[in-house]
């Protein structure tokens, strides 16, 4: 890196992002190193370095190549592999860390149960629920986290009743996995954690097993191939354990990263209240704001050239869709929230066949959101300092202190 560079940042280590992500740093990449080499830390899992993609194209070109850029362990190049920074036991058996055939198999299963039918009978639920935490919140004169309070109750009983998880259990999954995601270190969610929402979802398949319900977990747990092959257990196992904190923490990341861009930007919350009929573009806009998975990793199952930079095969490569959501030769003016940008060809649902299962779901949990937001208020103003999540895939905010003034 030449001296007109910033520092270079530990991008392997989870407290580089206690204070927001660091959009200066990628910004020089962006321009002048858009495939850059990151050296091993003492912080970077399996002692490896691994290639930073941040251009929009680049990131786009990794992804449509699932062949060349394996979400598994590149055909054996690897004994392990994945989608995360650190090398993970769970390739070949988890849906996004599948490739060819058993990616296709796990991913038509798993679609008997994602249908638009199944996900819009969520509705009526989720409008009600928002209803009853606003209702609280209003109670406490309109002064809540965005995060706890609000951002991390929708998509969580969403999920909940997406996975079939009495209301019982809820908050005990929902603590559980907050606490592994801060205490993560290298990985996504602390192992500790893992195993607790593993052996949770093995007795929680046993009883869908012998006792269906309406519940999609249900219906995956009982789809079958024209051939009659279903699911495995351990197969459903991963998928639970994908599902769960995917669907929970990144739309929980969304929402609340959109509230907060709502108080830093209050004309466009005036605009998006005075045309409702922005809500899809502003539903769009928040996601490539707040890209809650900032980056996944692949592995080359050959040797190649990412923009003139050698990739060996077997080499790690992280693609950086926040960094690509702020591409200034793709998005105009990128740095600026605008909830009526179109086009807005973002990858914060991915791209490619990886594309993410739950994005239906996650515009539906933001719409009701939303659309209860703007009607019972007419600003969003922060009354304390945000505080970040201190993790380099599920980034999002730990607290935002807000409050709603009234319509």
């Amino acid at each position: 890196m030449t001296s007109a560079a910033p520092t270079a940042v530990d991008l392997s280590h989870g407290e580089s992002f206690r204070n927001g992500f660091p959009h200066e740093f990628f910004t020089w990449l962006r321009t002048h190193q858009p495939v850059w080499w990151h050296e091993p830390t003492e912080h970077t899992p399996d002692g490896e370095g691994f290639w930073v993609v941040s251009r929009h194209a680049d990131v786009m070109a990794v992804q449509r190549d699932a062949e060349l850029f394996s979400s598994d362990r590149a055909d054996g190049l690897r004994e392990r592999g994945g989608t995360g920074m650190k090398d993970a036991r769970t390739a070949g058996t988890m849906l996004n860390q599948t490739d060819g055939d058993q990616h296709r198999r796990l991913r038509s299963l798993v679609n008997r149960g994602f249908t638009p039918r199944a996900v819009s009978r969520l509705e009526t639920d989720l409008r009600i629920m928002t209803d009853e935490l606003l209702d609280t919140i209003s109670a406490n004169d309109h002064v809540f986290d965005g995060v706890t309070d609000f951002g991390r109750e929708i998509p969580s009983q969403a999920i909940c009743l997406v996975l079939g998880v009495p209301e019982p259990d809820r908050g005990q999954l929902i603590d559980w996995l907050d606490a592994g995601i801060e205490t993560a270190g290298a990985a996504i969610v602390s192992r500790e954690t893992t195993t607790k929402i593993r052996e949770y979802a093995s007795a929680l398949i046993a009883t869908k097993r012998a006792k269906p319900d309406d519940a999609i977990m249900s219906t995956i747990t009982h789809a079958t191939l024209e051939s009659g092959e279903g699911l495995s257990d351990r197969e459903l196992i991963a998928f639970f354990a994908l599902l769960f904190p995917a669907g929970s923490e990144t739309t929980r990341s969304a929402i609340a990263g959109g509230l907060a861009a709502f108080a830093d930007n209050p004309d466009a919350f005036r605009r998006l209240r005075a045309n409702p009929s922005l809500l899809p573009t502003a539903i769009e806009e928040i996601v490539r704001w707040t890209t809650p998975s900032v980056y996944k990793r692949r592995t080359a199952s050959r040797a190649t050239s990412i923009a003139g930079s050698a990739v060996q095969a077997g080499d790690k490569v992280t693609f950086w869709e926040m960094s690509a959501n702020r591409d200034e030769g793709v998005f105009d003016n990128p740095f600026s929230f605008d909830v009526g940008r179109d086009p807005n060809p973002h990858v914060g649902f991915g791209w490619g066949e990886h594309f993410c299962l739950g994005a239906g779901l996650a515009r539906l949990e933001m719409k009701v959101a939303l659309e209860a937001i703007i009607d019972r208020y007419q600003a969003i103003e922060l009354v304390d300092e945000k505080v970040w999540m201190p993790n380099n895939r599920l980034f999002g905010l730990k607290h935002l202190p807000v409050r709603g003034i009234p319509a």
